[in-house]
């Protein structure tokens, strides 16, 4: 096995496409089903006392069956195969996206700690980080998100962990994310990124460096807006601490929603090479209507840290921000009320378009664009479609 840093890495190429469809399925016996079934249950029973005994000592291990909140069989599965496409020592579920930034941030911060945190982090994140975290005593520290190798000039003593995004969430700024993995291994500090926007798909961040990657499982893997499931895929030296502050916390991962992710995981590559295009396509085409002055997808050139995602990424979401040359507030909620194709809401990742006005929250870089922000999510409709519905829409932006 080769090792990096203390990360796990693959010794062996892992197909993408056959593990999509080939892992995390019932073993072989003839006449098995294609599809794991859904696992309903809380206790489980033993034989002997010795066996419940060996149970409950290796219940933090991922593949023990001890009790339903630990995991079963088809949890397993899950997190041996989201393990395998991440290149991770070990995966750990939980029951939302949230959950997973949260655990792992308490898993690895204690009172006293100094925690670096991106500025342009997921909102909740940020919520979590000046609340539940500053009140038990953890300092949090906001950083410019391309600050790149400069990170080093924050980090100290007390520096437990770095919590950043690629790429940010509603500004799409693409770190420079071997930099900061790299200044913060010298320093013996963890890192942690959010990589729901790019998925296994299109990167492999542990295999850069990243200690830690946590996604919303919500988003692209399960892919259908009907499932609530946190990832976290990490090396070996935090694998173990992690998993066991989410199971002593409580956190659970229901039964349906690992059967909706195994049956998205199926289609994920598919999606998200439509989506691709999708998306690049339709930035393109914002980039050309008189409404638009800036595109913020970093596939473009004209977002900021489009290098990095051009070295490290083999794709991009369908996830992107559109500055409007226009202030006026009114006008823009005329125009995503005006939409039809474009569903107004928080989520994305799903099969569905949709769009949200989002004000940046900065308090160390700041925000001081002129216009007004909108993000668009690219689903799988037809793309003349969207483009209709948006030009019928966009008068209603002009001055």
């Amino acid at each position: 096995m080769i090792e990096l840093e203390g990360t796990k890495v693959r010794d062996t190429p892992v197909n993408l496409s056959d593990c999509l469809v080939q892992d995390g399925r019932p073993d072989r016996v003839e006449g098995r089903h294609v599809n794991m079934p859904i696992e309903l249950g809380s206790t489980m029973v033993f034989d002997t006392l010795a066996e419940f005994e060996r149970a409950r000592d290796a219940r933090y291990e991922s593949g023990t069956l001890y009790y339903g909140r630990y995991g079963n069989a088809a949890t397993y599965k899950l997190e041996t195969m989201l393990a395998k496409l991440e290149g991770a020592e070990a995966v750990t579920l939980t029951s939302s996206g949230v959950a997973a930034v949260s655990t792992t941030l308490m898993a690895l911060t204690r009172p006293g700690a100094h925690l670096l945190v991106a500025d342009n982090v997921y909102g909740n994140t940020r919520a979590f980080c000046d609340g539940l975290l500053t009140q038990q005593g953890v300092e949090v520290e906001y950083f410019d998100p391309m600050i790149g190798a400069g990170i080093a000039e924050l980090i100290r003593e007390t520096t437990a962990a770095i919590m950043f995004e690629s790429p940010g969430s509603g500004t799409f700024e693409m770190p420079d994310i071997r930099a900061i993995a790299g200044a913060a291994q010298k320093a013996d500090v963890a890192t942690v990124l959010d990589n729901t926007w790019g998925t296994p798909v299109f990167s492999q961040p542990l295999a850069w460096g990243v200690d830690i990657v946590v996604y919303s499982g919500s988003k692209y893997i399960s892919g259908h807006s009907d499932c609530m499931l946190g990832i976290t895929a990490s090396n070996a030296a935090y694998a173990k601490v992690i998993r066991k502050t989410v199971m002593q916390i409580g956190d659970k991962t229901g039964g349906q929603e690992i059967l909706l992710a195994l049956r998205g995981l199926r289609t994920l590559k598919l999606r998200l090479d439509h989506i691709d295009r999708a998306g690049r396509e339709m930035a393109n085409w914002f980039a050309t209507q008189s409404q638009v002055k800036t595109v913020l997808h970093p596939a473009l050139p004209s977002c900021p840290g489009h290098e990095n995602w051009a070295r490290d990424f083999t794709g991009a979401a369908g996830l992107f921000g559109v500055i409007f040359h226009t202030t006026n507030e009114s006008a823009v909620r005329a125009f995503v009320d005006a939409l039809h194709h474009f569903g107004i809401g928080v989520s994305w990742g799903g099969f569905e378009s949709l769009v949200l006005p989002v004000t940046p929250v900065r308090t160390a870089t700041g925000w001081s664009e002129p216009g007004q922000l909108v993000r668009f999510n690219i689903g799988l409709e037809d793309l003349e479609s969207l483009k209709a519905d948006l030009l019928a829409a966009l008068p209603l932006l002009d001055p």
